[in-house]
């Protein structure tokens, strides 16, 4: 079997194609449109800001008519934005644009001058003349698989995309480039490996990263707190210091000294962050760390199930009727854990 050839189109050429059937994207076996408006959003800017796009397959049968093998979600949307009048919403991240403005000169000389344009709630149509012409004229890669019938075209589409996309708190990680380095360091340490309560899907699907970003966020920027993973991301990116990172990594050394298997289910990744926080609170008081873990095992065994808050509401019941990352369930928590921790010591 031949290798398959390479061929670059603008976009212009690549979705007159696709438009007029030349490419085909409804092969019988390809999912349906599945991106989200962000999704979207971030593949434009991705082609305005002239980034890289991972090229297109597409499997050619014998009579040239060619089918998109994988790439299908990008092309939809970015049909969807040039000839379906879809407007980029006022959420989307980078949204001023620079290029290049042409005019004249005192002279009638043609010239070009820096410019910057702000994309958000704007269709294709509203874009200047210059970012249109970016648009059509930017390069699509694609890979062609020659000489494919429909049995190969879906073997191809099966194999293209046999991958798991990133869930959310993979995908919010990517917004905290800052700190990313020191994040891995702290998920890396042993209080994360043996002195807590995280199953090994939950170590790689991004759970413990999520649970360190939840603690600076509560330890620090508390009164920011944002309850979305992407928003704490971005949030901690542009305000967190390396300091507060090493303040953690130390706090969770020293528990890693105190925590033992009775009580390590605690830290786990619903509840992991407000104890951390709680402990973070608990330092400050300058006492024996020893005696902290006393309080988690009289938590554990006692106050947990026997308990109740100004509410009336055991600990685990707080969060019964709301989500348990609204900052409300957050400050009741804490609030009462700080309470039994002072009566308990």
């Amino acid at each position: 079997m031949a290798r398959p050839r390479k061929q670059t189109y603008t976009m212009d050429m690549y979705l007159k194609k696709i438009k007029e059937g030349d490419i085909d994207n409804n092969a019988d076996v390809q999912r349906r449109f599945v991106w989200s408006k962000e999704q979207i959003n971030e593949l434009i800017v991705t082609v305005l800001t002239d980034e890289y796009i991972p090229p297109i397959i597409l499997g050619e049968e014998g009579d040239s008519q060619l089918h998109i093998a994988d790439g299908g979600c990008r092309s939809a949307a970015l049909n969807e934005f040039r000839y379906g009048n879809y407007k980029i919403t006022s959420a989307v991240d980078d949204s001023m644009i620079p290029y290049k403005k042409k005019g004249k000169d005192g002279h009638g000389n043609v010239i070009w001058e820096d410019a910057v344009f702000d994309v958000r709630n704007k269709t294709y149509g509203k874009l200047p003349d210059e970012l249109k012409k970016k648009f059509d004229e930017y390069q699509i890669e694609t890979v062609i698989h020659e000489d494919c019938d429909g049995g190969r075209i879906s073997r191809y589409i099966k194999k293209y995309n046999n991958h798991t996309p990133m869930n959310t708190e993979q995908k919010a990680f990517t917004y905290i480039d800052r700190f990313a380095g020191n994040i891995r360091e702290i998920t890396d340490s042993r209080f994360f490996l043996d002195y807590s309560n995280f199953s090994e899907q939950e170590k790689t699907k991004g759970v413990v990263e999520r649970v360190v970003i939840e603690t600076i966020m509560c330890i620090y920027h508390f009164d920011k707190w944002k309850k979305q993973p992407k928003a704490l991301c971005k949030y901690l990116n542009d305000n967190a210091t390396e300091e507060e990172f090493v303040n953690l990594a130390s706090n969770l050394h020293r528990l890693e000294k105190i925590i033992t298997d009775d009580v390590k289910g605690i830290f786990n990744k619903k509840d992991a962050f407000i104890f951390l926080t709680l402990f973070d609170k608990f330092t400050l008081l300058k006492t024996d760390d020893f005696r902290f873990a006393g309080f988690l095992r009289k938590f554990q065994k006692d106050y947990r199930t026997t308990r109740r808050n100004g509410k009336g509401l055991l600990f685990d019941e707080i969060d019964k009727e709301l989500s348990t990352k609204d900052k409300p369930v957050i400050m009741a928590k804490l609030s009462m854990l700080e309470c039994l921790m002072m009566e308990y010591l």
